[in-house]
C-alpha cells in the first residue's frame, strides 16, 4: 500500500515527463502508446507530449496508471519487459535533455575505475531525480552491492502488488551502468516495492559487472 496518498499532486518534470512518454511511444509504436493513454485515463496526452521544460509535468498519479495500464494490456509479463526496455530508451533520450550533466561524467569516466564509475552514474541518476521531480532518491552501498532507496516513488504511486514493479527504473539504471562501464552489464533488481508495501522502493545493484 502507497502510505503517501495525500491532496498534494507530486510531479514529473515536463522534461521528464515527455522523455517517459517518447520512450513508450518507441518501444510500442504511437498506436500502442496511444491504446494505453486511452486505458490509463489519460488522453490529454495523446499527440500533445509535455514541452522540454523543468516545469511541473506529469503527476505521479498519472505515471502509476500509466504502467499499470500497459501490463493491463499486455499482460504482467511483457508489459514489465516493455517497461523495463522504455527505461533503456529513456536513458539514450535524456542523454540528448541532460547534455551538460552527461558531458561531465563523459570526460570523468575515461579515467576511473569501473565500480567508481557506476557509483557515479548511479549518484547522476539520483541527482536528475531529485531535481527535476518529486521522487526522493538516495544512494548508499555495503562491500558488494550499491543501492538506490526511493522513498517517494512516482513509477509505483497508488499501485499494489505482491511483486515489485518499478520496472521502468531498473531499465534506466541498466543502461546508464553499460553507458558508464563503456558496455559491461550489471547484475540490477527491485528487492522492495512501495505498490507491495514495502517502506520504500531499493533497486540493488552488484558493484561486479556480471559480464
Amino acid at each position: 500500500m502507497n502510505s503517501e496518498l495525500d491532496d498534494r499532486s507530486y510531479t514529473f518534470s515536463n522534461k521528464i515527463s515527455r522523455v517517459i512518454l517518447l520512450s513508450m511511444e518507441e518501444v510500442l509504436g504511437k498506436n500502442g502508446l496511444n491504446a494505453v493513454l486511452h486505458t490509463a485515463r489519460l488522453p490529454h496526452y495523446i499527440d500533445s507530449y509535455p514541452p522540454a521544460d523543468f516545469e511541473p509535468g506529469m503527476t505521479f498519479e498519472e505515471s502509476g496508471r500509466l504502467f499499470e495500464a500497459m501490463e493491463g494490456m499486455f499482460g504482467q509479463r511483457a508489459g514489465r519487459r516493455l517497461a523495463r526496455q522504455s527505461g533503456h530508451i529513456c536513458f539514450r533520450f535524456g542523454i540528448e535533455g541532460f547534455g551538460a550533466v552527461i558531458g561531465f561524467m563523459d570526460f570523468m569516466l575515461r579515467i576511473l575505475p569501473i565500480t567508481l564509475r557506476a557509483r557515479i552514474g548511479l549518484e547522476v541518476l539520483a541527482e536528475i531525480l531529485n531535481r527535476y521531480s518529486d521522487q526522493r532518491v538516495t544512494l548508499k552501498e555495503d562491500g558488494a552491492t550499491y543501492f538506490l532507496e526511493i522513498t517517494r516513488c512516482g513509477i509505483c504511486w497508488g499501485r499494489y502488488a505482491s511483486e515489485p514493479v518499478c520496472f521502468l527504473i531498473i531499465g534506466i539504471v541498466e543502461e546508464i551502468l553499460y553507458w558508464v562501464s563503456r558496455g559491461r552489464r550489471f547484475d540490477v533488481g527491485e528487492v522492495a516495492c512501495i505498490a507491495k508495501n514495502d517502506p520504500m522502493c531499493i533497486v540493488q545493484v552488484q558493484k561486479v559487472p556480471i559480464s
